[in-house]
């Protein structure tokens, strides 16, 4: 006889099924029922955490990318960022990051997705990573106390981003990574001082 999964243990089980869903099916063809099957669960449990399949498909990412989360730590602020930025980069261009394609495309026609995606992405854990790199590199007096604010710390992520949206490519090249440390967010991050 098994045991009844409730409360966190239950929501775990939730949200590892959705981004199983997601990660091979996409989130066009992410269901409530399928997700309910995997999971082991009626969709009434599901429902009465998350209201529609569109909440279920954010959490179910922030899960995902929760996961894959990078906090890497070299010693200089230019080691730092361009090793968030290659990891970004590496996670985007996997099938991690086709889930996030998934998603942004499927956004566009659905105003509510769109919402909640940019309710969501407010203070996220990406960008948490980034100012605690900041708050590092001023701790070690290689970065102003100034340069330690939310916009600074996002800029890196935000061009990352237009680059894979304006340009429509599979992978950013390195140069261009790197173009945007010592180009724009380290000056950037100096002229604050």
């Amino acid at each position: 006889m098994s045991t009844r999964r409730r409360g966190e243990e239950l929501e775990q089980a939730i949200l590892h099924a959705a981004a199983e869903e997601l990660r091979e099916s996409g989130y066009a063809g992410m269901t409530m029922d399928r997700v309910a099957a995997r999971a082991g669960t009626n969709k009434n449990a599901i429902y009465r955490r998350w209201p529609h399949r569109a909440a279920l498909g954010i959490a179910a990412y922030r899960h995902l990318s929760d996961a894959v989360m990078p906090n890497p730590d070299t010693g200089t602020l230019r080691g730092d960022a361009l090793e968030m930025l290659r990891r970004a980069n590496e996670t985007w261009s996997s099938p991690h990051g086709a889930v996030l394609r998934g998603l942004l495309a499927a956004a566009a026609d659905d105003p509510e997705l769109l919402t909640l995606m940019r309710e969501r992405s407010g203070a996220n854990t990406m960008d948490l990573a980034w100012l605690a790199m900041l708050e590092r590199a001023a701790a070690r007096g290689e970065a102003p106390a100034a340069a330690t604010h939310p916009r600074v710390a996002t800029t890196p992520m935000m061009l990352l981003r237009a680059e894979y949206a304006t340009r429509g490519i599979p992978s950013v090249p390195d140069e261009v990574l790197v173009e945007i440390v010592d180009e724009v967010f380290l000056p950037l991050v100096h002229g604050r001082g």
